[in-house]
């Protein structure tokens, strides 16, 4: 016959019960499974190190960063991500000088989940089919109507939407750790949108190829640590320049481009200590140069008594109230690092 156990004569082990070594001599013990007691253990050293309870960490905000591919007439995209994921805005710039700019700077194109496409001008998507169709994993982010443009105007392949995402103004999309809403921006493309990007704390802006500061443009551009914005062209230098006058008159319209003196003083308007990056976007090559945009700008920042940096991480750089930088128009630019407030 099996031997019985009462189970009354024995006093329960709960699962976190301290468990001596050597039980007292005058009071049986309920043999304990070696797991229970293995656990037990650990709970006990556990509480002694932490005698307040265990340390609950919060995420910690991420670094992102931002490099510039090609900026101007020729071609424009631009590369935004941080440590998980990134993506592309435009894809004006060949795919393989694409991918070559950021595997010299360790990103491959894995790393990249998607093209956002601000209109459908050729130097800001002739290559978008052509980078999607080698990184069959990527997403083509644009408006309903933006896509239409693209087909309609353009020799591209219609497979272009079996790639695409509908995305909406004034809606957030997500890619990953990003939020991006696009907005409307004044331009004779079709649909033409800038982008609001919020990654944990910080936000970025991106509006190339704007005639005039529209209302929502303006709303987004105020709330923004770092901003690209359009400095296309010198009027002096229009003016006086070869272009035919129907060109000048469509570039100097408010659904064209930012002349350098507008662009300025809209900047010294706006800034708020939170604007700590202001990059010079889309200059022209036959009506402009950075020397003479940053110029204009910087002339404008100073009469508002702020100090200016040009982005090259020196310490007197690290002081200055905001940082200056005008986009290469062919060539990539430096990789910018965002770091979390602190």
């Amino acid at each position: 016959m099996a031997k019985k156990i009462s189970i009354d004569s024995f006093r329960q082990p709960s699962l976190f019960d301290a468990f001596d070594l050597v039980p007292p001599a005058n009071q049986p013990q309920m043999p304990v499974h070696p797991d229970i007691e293995r656990l037990a253990r650990q709970h006990a050293a556990e509480k002694q190190q932490m005698p307040f309870g265990p340390v609950v960490t919060q995420p910690v905000p991420n670094k992102f960063v931002f490099m510039s591919l090609g900026s101007g007439s020729s071609g424009n995209c631009s590369y935004i991500g941080d440590a998980r994921s990134g993506f592309l805005v435009d894809a004006g710039v060949d795919a393989a000088k694409v991918t070559e700019a950021l595997r010299a700077r360790n990103i491959p194109m894995s790393h990249v989940k998607g093209i956002c496409i601000t209109h459908d001008h050729s130097d800001h998507m002739r290559y978008v089919y052509t980078l999607l169709r080698h990184n069959k994993h990527m997403r083509l982010y644009c408006t309903p109507r933006a896509l239409t443009g693209m087909l309609r105007r353009h020799n591209v392949s219609r497979r272009l939407k079996d790639y695409q995402t509908n995305i909406y103004k004034e809606i957030p999309f997500e890619i990953d750790n990003f939020t991006i809403t696009a907005f409307e921006v004044q331009h004779d493309g079709t649909d033409n949108a800038g982008f609001y990007i919020q990654h944990d704390d910080r936000a970025m802006t991106i509006a190339t190829d704007l005639g005039c500061i529209s209302a929502r443009a303006d709303h987004y551009m105020r709330q923004t640590d770092y901003m690209v914005i359009e400095s296309n062209y010198d009027l002096n230098m229009l003016r006086f320049g070869p272009y035919p006058e129907y060109l000048k008159a469509r570039i100097r319209a408010c659904n064209g481009h930012m002349d350098n003196a507008e662009t300025a003083q809209y900047l010294a308007d706006i800034h708020s200590p939170r604007l700590k990056y202001i990059f010079l976007c889309h200059l022209s090559q036959d009506n402009n140069s950075p020397e003479v945009a940053l110029s204009e700008v910087r002339n404008a920042l100073h009469n508002r008594g702020l100090t200016i940096g040009s982005a090259s991480g020196t310490p007197a750089d690290m002081e200055a109230d905001v940082q200056l930088v005008a986009l290469p128009r062919f060539d990539p630019s430096p990789l910018y690092t965002f770091r979390p407030k602190q």
